[in-house]
């Protein structure tokens, strides 16, 4: 609770029906929702409410502690079930080895023209409330290839990003952590190991060399 308390905007202004912030920050750690705080909603707070379903996804809350979530829920692969708890994955899909993450093809609507390799990206995946950075490896005919990267990771006195607003996750490929391996032309369920709120996406296998894969025709519709 209290990680979640310092996290909010702190501004106790009571329209989630709490007289202050820390009193909230305990419903959200039982309840998992933040749709009561308008704040969270503003353009200068998306990464605040990004960074907080973050930690809700890899965290539960125990009376006064937080504990860390079973590996099970973790993108290990076997008996995940996601925020929604009926969604099993056939796999978790991780980066292929000497990479910092499973390798992602967007499409951003705004097509920015000036995207470069080694430019980092900050957008919205249509279908995901989650803010993203990510990391340009290449960029051709209007398509970027990352790997996925938290703020975190990223913020440093030089760090700069480009906002490319909303975009259609075309593609992901990586290399199979734990599960099956399925099958060219096969439509699967897979999580990404990188994904913040560990959710179950879609796909289908296009290509299968050893445990890596391609997956395309992403589908996040499964979440609803």
């Amino acid at each position: 609770m209290a990680e979640i308390s310092k996290m909010l905007p702190g501004y106790n202004c009571g329209e989630c029906g709490h007289r202050q912030c820390k009193d909230y920050a305990e419903e959200i750690s039982k309840k998992g929702d933040i749709s009561k705080c308008h704040y969270l909603e503003l353009e200068r707070f998306i990464d605040t409410k990004a960074e907080i379903q973050q930690f809700l996804s890899t965290h539960i809350a125990a009376l006064d502690k937080v504990e860390d979530l079973p590996l099970a829920c973790q993108g290990c692969g076997e008996g995940i079930t996601g925020l929604k708890g009926d969604r099993k994955a056939d796999f978790s899909l991780g980066p292929i080895p000497g990479e910092p993450s499973c390798r992602e093809d967007l499409y951003p609507f705004a097509r920015s023209m000036d995207i470069e390799p080694g430019d980092v990206l900050r957008y919205r995946a249509l279908g995901c409330p989650v803010i993203h950075f990510a990391r340009v490896m290449k960029y051709i005919q209007g398509i970027a290839t990352v790997h996925l990267a938290g703020p975190h990771q990223l913020l440093s006195d030089e760090f700069q990003y480009k906002d490319v607003g909303i975009c259609m996750v075309t593609g992901f490929e990586g290399s199979v952590n734990k599960g099956r391996i399925p099958d060219v032309g096969e439509t699967v369920k897979f999580l990404p190991s990188h994904c913040r709120m560990q959710q179950v996406h879609s796909g289908v296998i296009v290509h299968s060399e050893g445990s890596k894969l391609r997956i395309e025709g992403i589908d996040l519709k499964i979440w609803r």
